[in-house]
């Protein structure tokens, strides 16, 4: 099953998000019977309503949350909220994976702040998200995803609306992405974009719920048959969009998708000897593959196009090497999402010949089909070593690893 989150026109905030979730399905009882026995763990606070209703923005009908609480107090310890959170969650008897969630999105928020000011995490003070309102974004959200079963599921997210123009709070003004913001996407794989709204449309418990919670950032919305789709409506009214946060989901999706980025550069002066060598030294610095095309640039010249696919987290060492090791003047870099099979890697102790080996391999799995593939590496080990050919090796191989999958 796959998600994907659809944050681009309207943002997203806690409450936004636990909305579209209740619309997909989730029971809105649980929700509120557990969040009622969140109140007696939030000092100086209590609940008085809480329900969802179903509306309309701009002509789009969606559940948006009803909330009505009285609390006297302007700032908290970032560590009671977190505690009140992690009581909360034991109190209502949820599972390990449900309490780890709930636990990194506040020590998320936590964390932000501290970086920001320059405190220790134990110092830290919420303002604005010292509401009550955090707790019910938070514990909602966690009982939600429990609820509908998606904590095993893979979540994929669109580019993130964060608006525009400047915010106040208690730290004075600023422009939009406020810091808070900006601290908590720092180093995730997630997208964001501004837009012509003059309003902050991205909340910082939003922000650190998707980072927890997504799996991979996409540029755009993935092949996939629709199974359902949730509505979650925001409170502010605007009069270009709706502000509406959109959450599909898929139960029919044979791939995994991810993102990866495409390096490429055309050298037209460098031995095969080297490019053999570059192939090594790129794959050691985490590439997903190298390949090199034979062609023809400008002039009649001859050229060999060296093209790179690796993760965010590697483009800069394998560009590093690229020119160095090629002398080349320009890489071109470009994004692009991709499907692949979804695969396990297994490893089998066998005795071929009289000698033990580890094999490793990929198991597959597509449309109720299931391969496998041995790697190379261990294939050329063992074909050397009984000294057969390799063909004859993998069909032994596969014969052993056979037996022991049935």
């Amino acid at each position: 099953m796959v998600i994907v989150i659809d944050p681009q026109i309207a943002g997203i905030s806690g409450d936004m998000l636990l909305c579209s979730l209740v619309d997909l399905g989730a029971d809105k009882n649980k929700i509120i019977d557990g969040v009622k026995q969140s109140d007696n763990f939030f000092l100086n606070s209590s609940i008085k309503k809480i329900d969802f209703q179903k509306i309309s923005k701009h002509g789009i009908q969606s559940i948006q949350l009803i909330l009505e609480i009285e609390e006297n107090i302007h700032e908290r310890k970032g560590s009671e909220i977190k505690k009140a959170i992690i009581d909360s969650i034991k109190s209502i008897g949820l599972s390990e994976k449900a309490k780890t969630f709930s636990e990194s999105c506040i020590d998320t928020l936590i964390s932000s702040e501290s970086t920001i000011h320059g405190i220790s995490k134990d110092s830290v003070f919420f303002h604005e998200a010292s509401s009550i309102d955090t707790l019910v974004d938070i514990v909602g959200i966690t009982i939600a995803l429990e609820d509908l079963g998606l904590f095993d599921e893979k979540f994929l997210c669109l580019p993130i609306s964060v608006g525009g123009g400047n915010v106040t709070f208690s730290h004075g003004t600023m422009s939009n992405p406020a810091s808070a913001i900006l601290e908590i996407f720092k180093n995730s794989n997630l997208i964001i974009k501004g837009n012509s709204a003059n309003e902050e449309l991205t909340t910082p418990t939003g922000a650190c719920i998707l980072v927890n919670l997504v799996n991979d950032a996409v540029e755009y919305y993935p092949s996939m048959k629709i199974d359902s789709i949730g509505y979650g409506a925001g409170q502010k009214d605007f009069e270009s969009f709706s502000n509406v946060l959109k959450i599909v989901r898929s139960s029919e999706n044979n791939f995994d998708i991810d993102s990866v980025k495409i390096l490429e550069t055309n050298v037209d002066d460098v031995s095969g000897e080297i490019l053999g060598n570059l192939i090594e030294k790129i794959m050691r610095k985490g590439a997903k593959d190298v390949s090199i095309y034979h062609g023809i640039t400008k002039k009649g010249r001859p050229t060999n196009l060296v093209s790179v696919i690796c993760s965010d987290e590697n483009v800069e060492e394998i560009v590093d090497t690229l020119v160095l090791e090629t002398g080349t003047l320009g890489i071109r870099i470009s994004e692009s999402n991709r499907f692949t099979v979804p695969r396990t890697i297994h490893t089998v102790s066998l005795t071929l010949n009289g000698e033990s080996f580890q094999v490793n391999y990929k198991k597959s799995s597509f449309k109720g089909k299931i391969d496998f593939k041995i790697e190379f590496d261990d294939l050329k080990n063992v074909s050397n070593t009984i000294d057969k050919s390799i063909k004859e090796t993998e069909s032994l191989l596969r014969k052993e690893i056979e037996k022991l999958e049935d």
